[in-house]
């Protein structure tokens, strides 16, 4: 039998054919369409040359081309490169150069970026537009064998941020992505019955494996929202009888502070997923108590397919806890000579399951360093774990502040902040400083309406942290930067010379 992560879509279309698998607003799309779509565009890349263990760059927003040609390229048994949609020509052109992708789709809307890289990559590339695209395709076979692949095959190459260099391909196998998305299907209860609201980016991991993959392998339906916007969401939350919503925790914070968020109909959505970066307790709460739900934390990577740990919906829920791993998956919390470090100390999160990747793309090194021999992969994220298996991150290893030799985690201060009543969002960053080597920052955006002064906000986290933790600078932004998911991105943070200082002595 095949490994082929493709087989999820010919086994549900083959039970569930005319169900509605993908949906944009007026455009539905039902299984038994997309796989004959997928099986033409298998056609197709054989056509063009593409064979078994090639890779293929996908350059697309939520849409539903993007699930379209996702599985017709596993089902040519050839390998997916995802990529952001808002890639430069430089990057577009680094990505399908260091994967060697033979052939990109990238969506019209932004081909000239798309082009350009794939020109200097000496990669074809196919631009997708609609009409134009389903002749294309129209013109292949709709019939087409799936390729034969092992579970140790290689499915995915999903490029990490790159925060301390150049991105690296994180390569996922069919059997990595295959059980993560029937476990998180099985997990979060998702069958024939669900409706997800599509709104994470397809191209990034939690979207692919949590949205897109569990869908299909469960026959739920998934409406798509191809740019993220709170009064969109919560429309079609409503209008669609959405039941299960996957996101990050800034697409909660906008949600509860949307226009709509108090006249709209939400009573169908019951359970809600968090990941991609730490949600704040403040935040849940707001949430769930204006929404009716429950918003369940979990935790992930690029390079885990991205699930290792999740709040479980049928097992006690921890504030602030990111829950138990997964079944299947072990993590340990270790220091920074590969000890495990007792309950309630903080250290490294170490993983090893069915969920770690192959490697990464041609740097055998790199890979190296991230995983030990025994499979434990380093994650760089910092926390501790309680008494019940329960784990709490704390925050990244990079991101911690050494202020005068003490460590200080962002998370915690961000924690402070985000339960001022005036604060919709807060940032805590290293600041330079002559004396201490670094000093604690706070980037914060204000409610619509609300006026703070920045002596008063430091005064509220002063009395609720030890002393070397309140953020000394403050300073006050319209908007914090954020990724394709909806991240806050620190690195892109801007600390202006005028920022409010406190002395150290205060």
């Amino acid at each position: 039998m095949s490994e082929n992560l493709a087989t999820i879509l010919t086994e549900t279309s083959a039970k569930h054919g005319d169900r509605i698998a993908f949906k944009l607003d007026d455009v539905e799309l039902p299984y038994k369409f997309l796989n004959a779509a997928a099986a033409g565009v298998a056609n197709l890349l054989a056509d063009r040359g593409v064979e078994p263990g090639d890779r293929v760059g996908l350059m697309l927003p939520n849409v539903p081309y993007f699930p379209v040609l996702y599985y017709g390229i596993l089902r040519a048994g050839a390998i997916v490169v995802p990529m952001n949609v808002l890639l430069k020509e430089r990057e577009v052109a680094y990505y399908l150069g260091d994967s060697g992708a033979k052939l990109l789709f990238a969506w019209h809307g932004f081909g000239e970026a798309a082009e350009a890289g794939a020109a200097e990559a000496g990669t074809d590339c196919i631009l997708v537009e609609p009409g134009k695209f389903e002749e294309l395709v129209g013109g292949y076979s709709h019939e087409h064998e799936l390729v034969e692949r092992s579970a140790d095959d290689t499915a995915v190459i999903l490029y990490t941020s790159g925060t301390t260099g150049k991105p690296k391909g994180a390569e996922l196998t069919h059997a990595n992505l295959l059980r993560n998305c029937r476990g998180m299907g099985d997990f979060a209860e998702i069958d024939e019955n669900t409706v997800l609201l599509g709104a994470l980016p397809l191209f990034h991991s939690f979207g692919q494996t949590c949205t897109m993959n569990c869908a299909i392998s469960s026959g739920a339906m998934v409406t798509m929202i191809p740019r993220f916007d709170p009064e969109k969401a919560l429309e079609i939350i409503e209008r669609d009888g959405v039941t299960i919503f996957q996101g990050v925790p800034t697409m909660y914070n906008a949600m509860l502070h949307a226009r709509r968020a108090d006249e709209t109909d939400v009573a169908t959505l019951g359970r809600c997923m968090s990941g991609g970066a730490a949600i704040p307790v403040e935040l849940i709460r707001g949430f769930e108590e204006k929404f009716d739900c429950i918003i369940l934390e979990g935790y992930g990577l690029s390079e885990t397919s991205p699930v290792a740990c999740f709040n479980h919906p049928n097992k006690e829920r921890k504030a602030g806890s990111i829950g138990t791993p997964i079944e299947g998956v072990e993590m340990q919390i270790w220091d920074d000579n590969g000890n495990e470090l007792p309950q309630g100390e903080v250290g490294e999160i170490v993983i090893r399951g069915h969920n770690i990747m192959k490697g990464y793309w041609e740097r055998p090194d790199a890979t190296e360093e991230s995983v030990t021999s025994e499979g434990w992969f380093r994650s760089g994220d910092m926390a501790r774990v309680d008494e019940d298996g329960y784990f709490f991150i704390v925050d990244r290893k990079k991101d911690m502040i050494i202020r005068g030799g003490y460590n200080v985690y962002p998370r915690e201060v961000e924690e402070v902040l985000y339960e001022h009543p005036a604060v919709q969002e807060a940032a805590v960053v290293a600041v330079p400083d002559e004396a201490l080597g670094e000093e604690v920052g706070a980037a914060v955006v204000l409610k619509e309406g609300e006026s703070l002064e920045a002596s008063d906000l430091r005064e509220h986290v002063r009395s609720q942290v030890a002393a070397y933790k309140y953020p000394r600078r403050i300073w006050f932004v319209d908007e914090l930067p954020k990724g394709p998911t909806g991240k806050i991105l620190k690195r892109e943070i801007e600390v202006p010379e005028q920022a409010p200082t406190a002395s150290a002595g205060s």
